[in-house]
């Protein structure tokens, strides 16, 4: 079976991705198929299709983020129809990332969640929540940075500080009981 994907051969400009189809990944275990209904659009992608990316081996199918429903899970840590987020992790540069209609990611990078959310904004989520979790709690419990015992109040001085509406927005989710 195939599927559609942007493929990358070399570094460029946008015209260098092409939509060509390929054989849908067969996941080994310890890996999750999934089935891509939205992908955001990252900066780190655009430094990579330009070649900006140490390590980046073309061709390549982009992406470090996507969010869809599991196709198929080896080792059983999921189950078929689950509505799953992924992102980073080495997704579009070490392996083929979020650019297709399918991908296969390590299952310890896959996040079941429960939404109602449609697709297209789902899409936008995951690398934006990722990092504002990641900064608050990773960074927290490590104890480096400006770390708080209570990540509330490091929400609270970050969100203050920071500029970025888009981690605010984040971090803001996160808080939420």
């Amino acid at each position: 079976m195939t599927m559609k994907a942007a493929v990358i051969y070399e570094p460029g400009g946008p015209d260098v991705l092409k939509i060509e189809s390929r054989p849908i990944p067969e996941p080994e275990r310890g890996e999750v198929l999934i089935q891509i209904k939205a992908f955001g659009v990252n900066r780190s992608e655009l430094f990579t299709r330009q070649g900006l990316s140490p390590g980046v081996i073309f061709p390549r199918i982009l992406g470090i983020e996507a969010v869809g429903l599991v196709e198929e899970a080896p080792r059983g840590e999921f189950t078929k129809g689950e509505i799953v987020v992924t992102a980073m992790g080495g997704i579009g540069r070490d392996f083929d990332g979020g650019y297709a209609e399918y991908t296969c990611v390590p299952a310890s990078q896959v996040q079941v969640i429960k939404t109602n959310l449609p697709w297209e904004t789902l899409g936008a989520l995951p690398e934006m929540l990722q990092t504002a979790w990641g900064s608050l709690f990773k960074v927290t419990a490590s104890g480096k940075g400006r770390a708080s015992p209570d990540p509330r109040r490091y929400h609270v001085r970050w969100v203050g500080r920071g500029g970025h509406c888009q981690k605010s927005w984040g971090y803001r989710c996160i808080d939420k009981p």
